[in-house]
């Protein structure tokens, strides 16, 4: 969400400058906060959130660093009553390692596994 906000605003400020510009005036912070909601508002679906492919290779990554473990809890699950049940739901929890990253590596845990360039 904070891309989303970041993006907008960004958005939103370089379409102010540009109108200002463009009519000789001075840029007006009010006119940046309603376009910035405005794009916000209008962000397409995609851009609203992690898919789950984004979120395969991020545990991975997690995982690998040894972050995350298994309770060894278990839940079978079903898509709906006319297909085959998929596979079983397993629970993970945070290790000593993972509550001692710092946020930074949360944040980027690929650069974390492989070394930051």
């Amino acid at each position: 969400m904070a891309l989303m906000k970041a993006t907008a605003q960004d958005r939103a400020t370089r379409t102010e400058e540009k109108r200002a510009r463009r009519e000789k005036r001075l840029i007006n912070p009010d006119n940046i906060e309603k376009l910035a909601e405005r794009y916000l508002a209008r962000m397409p679906y995609k851009a609203q959130g992690c898919r789950f492919h984004s979120f395969v290779v991020y545990f991975s990554n997690i995982h690998r660093l040894g972050w995350v473990e298994a309770t060894g809890r278990e839940k079978p699950s079903a898509f709906q009553d006319h297909y085959p049940p998929g596979p079983s739901r397993k629970y993970y929890r945070l290790t000593e390692a993972g509550i001692a990253a710092s946020d930074r590596d949360w944040a980027n845990p690929q650069a974390t596994l492989y070394g930051k360039e």
